[in-house]
Protein backbone atom coordinates (compact mmCIF):
# COMPACT_ATOMS: atom_id res chain seq x y z
CA UNK A 1 0.00 0.00 0.00
CA UNK A 2 1.18 3.78 -0.64
CA UNK A 3 -0.86 6.95 0.43
CA UNK A 4 0.21 9.97 0.17
CA UNK A 5 -1.62 13.30 1.02
CA UNK A 6 -0.72 17.21 -0.07
CA UNK A 7 -3.01 19.62 1.42
CA UNK A 8 -2.81 23.90 0.77
CA UNK A 9 -4.17 25.70 3.44
CA UNK A 10 -4.59 29.28 3.96
CA UNK A 11 -2.32 29.16 6.60
CA UNK A 12 0.46 26.43 5.11
CA UNK A 13 1.07 23.39 3.62
CA UNK A 14 0.66 19.54 4.68
CA UNK A 15 2.22 16.81 3.46
CA UNK A 16 1.95 12.74 4.39
CA UNK A 17 3.34 9.90 3.03
CA UNK A 18 3.57 6.13 4.19
CA UNK A 19 7.07 4.55 4.07
CA UNK A 20 5.73 1.20 2.94
CA UNK A 21 6.82 -0.91 -0.36
CA UNK A 22 5.33 -4.17 -1.58
CA UNK A 23 6.43 -6.23 -4.55
CA UNK A 24 4.08 -9.20 -3.93
CA UNK A 25 2.97 -10.89 -0.58
CA UNK A 26 6.48 -11.55 0.62
CA UNK A 27 8.07 -9.01 -0.09
CA UNK A 28 6.98 -5.97 1.83
CA UNK A 29 9.84 -3.25 2.50
CA UNK A 30 10.10 0.39 3.98
CA UNK A 31 11.19 3.52 1.33
CA UNK A 32 11.03 6.75 1.35
CA UNK A 33 8.73 8.38 -0.35
CA UNK A 34 8.74 12.38 0.57
CA UNK A 35 11.89 14.18 -0.53
CA UNK A 36 12.37 17.92 0.60
CA UNK A 37 14.39 20.11 -1.76
CA UNK A 38 15.21 23.03 0.02
CA UNK A 39 17.61 26.48 -0.54
CA UNK A 40 17.40 28.10 2.65
CA UNK A 41 15.31 31.65 2.26
CA UNK A 42 14.89 30.98 -1.57
CA UNK A 43 12.92 28.13 -1.98
CA UNK A 44 11.50 24.76 -0.59
CA UNK A 45 9.83 21.98 -2.67
CA UNK A 46 8.26 18.42 -1.15
CA UNK A 47 7.68 15.90 -3.72
CA UNK A 48 5.46 12.69 -2.54
CA UNK A 49 5.40 9.93 -4.72
CA UNK A 50 3.42 7.07 -5.20
CA UNK A 51 3.21 4.17 -8.02
CA UNK A 52 5.92 2.02 -9.10
CA UNK A 53 8.84 2.80 -7.00
CA UNK A 54 11.93 1.98 -9.42
CA UNK A 55 9.81 4.72 -11.56
CA UNK A 56 9.99 7.25 -8.55
CA UNK A 57 13.48 6.46 -7.59
CA UNK A 58 14.32 7.12 -10.93
CA UNK A 59 12.52 10.58 -11.25
CA UNK A 60 13.84 11.96 -7.55
CA UNK A 61 17.34 11.67 -9.27
CA UNK A 62 16.93 13.58 -12.31
CA UNK A 63 14.71 15.82 -11.22
CA UNK A 64 18.14 17.76 -9.48
CA UNK A 65 19.56 17.64 -12.45
CA UNK A 66 16.83 17.79 -15.03
CA UNK A 67 16.53 21.14 -17.32
CA UNK A 68 14.15 22.64 -19.54
CA UNK A 69 14.46 24.99 -22.14
CA UNK A 70 13.80 28.74 -20.76
CA UNK A 71 11.50 29.81 -23.40
CA UNK A 72 13.42 33.05 -23.77
CA UNK A 73 15.01 34.50 -26.90
CA UNK A 74 18.66 35.25 -25.32
CA UNK A 75 20.58 32.02 -26.13
CA UNK A 76 23.07 32.52 -23.02
CA UNK A 77 19.84 32.86 -20.72
CA UNK A 78 20.27 29.18 -18.61
CA UNK A 79 18.40 26.37 -18.73
CA UNK A 80 14.83 25.94 -15.92
CA UNK A 81 16.04 23.78 -12.91
CA UNK A 82 14.28 23.33 -9.28
CA UNK A 83 17.18 25.26 -8.23
CA UNK A 84 16.96 28.17 -10.49
CA UNK A 85 12.88 28.28 -10.87
CA UNK A 86 11.21 31.51 -10.75
CA UNK A 87 7.93 30.00 -9.66
CA UNK A 88 6.62 26.62 -8.52
CA UNK A 89 4.93 26.38 -12.04
CA UNK A 90 8.49 26.23 -13.69
CA UNK A 91 9.63 23.82 -11.40
CA UNK A 92 6.74 21.54 -11.94
CA UNK A 93 7.25 21.61 -15.14
CA UNK A 94 10.31 20.63 -14.51
CA UNK A 95 9.77 17.68 -13.16
CA UNK A 96 6.89 17.00 -15.57
CA UNK A 97 10.37 16.53 -18.15
CA UNK A 98 11.88 14.33 -15.75
CA UNK A 99 8.83 12.06 -15.42
CA UNK A 100 8.83 12.29 -19.38
CA UNK A 101 12.43 11.49 -19.30
CA UNK A 102 12.23 8.42 -17.23
CA UNK A 103 9.36 7.13 -19.75
CA UNK A 104 11.83 8.11 -22.72
CA UNK A 105 14.27 5.64 -20.88
CA UNK A 106 12.39 2.42 -19.29
CA UNK A 107 8.56 2.88 -20.62
CA UNK A 108 9.78 0.22 -23.57
CA UNK A 109 11.32 -1.93 -21.41
CA UNK A 110 8.77 -2.26 -18.42
CA UNK A 111 6.26 -2.27 -21.07
CA UNK A 112 8.41 -5.49 -22.90
CA UNK A 113 8.15 -6.97 -19.00
CA UNK A 114 3.94 -6.58 -18.54
CA UNK A 115 4.60 -3.59 -16.28
CA UNK A 116 2.75 -0.16 -16.61
CA UNK A 117 4.26 2.96 -16.79
CA UNK A 118 2.81 3.90 -13.15
CA UNK A 119 4.03 6.72 -11.01
CA UNK A 120 2.34 9.38 -9.59
CA UNK A 121 3.17 12.59 -7.58
CA UNK A 122 2.36 15.41 -5.22
CA UNK A 123 4.68 18.37 -5.55
CA UNK A 124 4.51 21.37 -3.84
CA UNK A 125 6.18 24.35 -1.99
CA UNK A 126 7.51 27.69 -2.01
CA UNK A 127 9.84 29.49 -3.88
CA UNK A 128 10.81 33.42 -2.74
CA UNK A 129 8.87 35.81 -3.67
CA UNK A 130 5.67 33.46 -4.89
CA UNK A 131 2.60 32.35 -2.83
CA UNK A 132 2.86 28.60 -1.95
CA UNK A 133 1.81 25.99 -4.57
CA UNK A 134 0.63 22.33 -4.46
CA UNK A 135 0.23 19.82 -7.61
CA UNK A 136 -0.58 16.66 -8.34
CA UNK A 137 1.57 15.14 -11.51
CA UNK A 138 0.67 12.25 -13.33
CA UNK A 139 2.26 9.02 -15.34
CA UNK A 140 2.58 11.57 -18.39
CA UNK A 141 4.26 14.15 -16.91
CA UNK A 142 1.23 16.64 -17.05
CA UNK A 143 -0.17 18.13 -13.95
CA UNK A 144 -2.87 19.73 -12.16
CA UNK A 145 -2.76 22.77 -9.03
CA UNK A 146 -4.46 22.48 -6.71
CA UNK A 147 -7.35 25.29 -6.15
CA UNK A 148 -9.38 26.52 -3.23
CA UNK A 149 -12.60 24.11 -4.41
CA UNK A 150 -9.77 21.08 -4.23
CA UNK A 151 -7.15 21.92 -1.93
CA UNK A 152 -5.90 18.76 -1.38
CA UNK A 153 -4.39 15.89 -3.52
CA UNK A 154 -3.86 12.11 -2.66
CA UNK A 155 -2.00 9.54 -4.56
CA UNK A 156 -1.87 5.83 -3.99
CA UNK A 157 -4.47 4.60 -2.09
CA UNK A 158 -6.41 6.90 -1.37
CA UNK A 159 -10.56 5.76 -1.69
CA UNK A 160 -10.63 4.88 1.93
CA UNK A 161 -8.65 8.24 2.97
CA UNK A 162 -10.87 10.40 1.05
CA UNK A 163 -14.18 10.90 3.26
CA UNK A 164 -12.84 12.69 5.88
CA UNK A 165 -10.14 14.49 3.82
CA UNK A 166 -13.75 15.86 1.87
CA UNK A 167 -15.82 15.81 5.28
CA UNK A 168 -13.15 18.46 7.15
CA UNK A 169 -10.97 19.86 5.17
CA UNK A 170 -11.21 23.26 3.31
CA UNK A 171 -8.74 26.20 2.49
CA UNK A 172 -9.20 28.02 6.06
CA UNK A 173 -8.86 24.88 8.09
CA UNK A 174 -6.04 25.56 10.71
CA UNK A 175 -3.27 23.44 10.12
CA UNK A 176 -2.88 21.50 13.18
CA UNK A 177 -6.54 20.12 12.27
CA UNK A 178 -5.50 19.23 8.71
CA UNK A 179 -2.41 17.56 10.47
CA UNK A 180 -4.70 15.43 12.24
CA UNK A 181 -6.93 14.96 9.60
CA UNK A 182 -3.99 13.75 7.48
CA UNK A 183 -3.34 11.32 9.81
CA UNK A 184 -6.90 10.19 9.97
CA UNK A 185 -6.99 9.77 6.19
CA UNK A 186 -3.77 7.48 6.52
CA UNK A 187 -4.98 5.48 8.95
CA UNK A 188 -8.45 4.38 6.94
CA UNK A 189 -6.19 2.71 3.93
CA UNK A 190 -4.30 1.12 7.01
CA UNK A 191 -7.34 -0.78 8.13
CA UNK A 192 -9.51 -1.10 5.13
CA UNK A 193 -7.17 -2.17 2.48
CA UNK A 194 -5.58 -5.68 2.54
Amino acid sequence: MTYCVGIKLDAGLVFLSDSRTNAGLDQISTFRKMIVYEQPGDRFMVMLSAGNLSISQSVREILQVEQIPNGSDDPKAPPITIWNATSMFDAVRVLGSAVRRVYDQDGKSLKASGIDFNASMIFGGQIKGEAMRLFLVYSAGNFIEATRETCYFQAGESKYGKPVLDRMISPTTPLDEASKCALVSMDSPLKSSL
